[in-house]
């Protein structure tokens, strides 16, 4: 069984979250973790996907997009926002799930709940603490860019 977590940002640099998502991070500080240069260490595994960014990297489309619709432009806006899924450790040995199979489903996910956003969909195979549990990152410009019909969770007009 997977468990859905929401972390709100009204951080602007999107490219954060695409760096925290690529690059090794202290657990406990979550500061970029560097090596003996100083430089970021990439993660050794994951998946990433962009979603109605146009060919375009994903913090540069969202920019062009708040400026293009004047959104997101006041310190105190959501800029984004960030879900994790995370599975059941035993669900890669019991289930069969692997980490393509995951990035699938959160792919999937996005598209279902989150229609017309720009969106970021980025899978681990290793948990908080290494504790081996797959998960997927999904990280949304809060700004949808395409209409989409009015499903029963809006509140309004998209």
């Amino acid at each position: 069984m997977a468990t859905l977590k929401h972390i709100n940002s009204k951080n602007a640099d999107y490219g954060a979250a695409e760096q925290y998502l690529l690059f090794e991070h202290d657990e406990f500080t979550m500061k970029p973790v560097l090596d003996e240069s100083g430089r970021l260490i990439p993660r050794e595994d994951y998946r990433l996907s962009t979603l109605n960014c146009g060919g375009e990297d994903f913090a540069i489309a969202c920019m062009r997009a708040n400026l293009r619709y004047g959104k997101n432009q006041r310190r105190e806006d959501v800029k984004s926002h960030h879900y994790i899924i995370s599975f059941d450790p035993r669900d890669a040995a019991d289930n069969g799930l692997t980490v393509d199979q995951a990035q699938a489903l959160g792919e999937k996910f996005c598209a279902e709940h989150f229609p017309g956003h720009q969106a970021l969909v980025c899978t681990h195979p290793d948990g908080h603490n290494h504790s081996g549990n797959i998960h997927v990152h999904i990280v949304i410009n809060s700004l949808r860019i395409y209409e989409v019909p009015l499903l029963p969770y809006m509140d309004r007009p998209a």
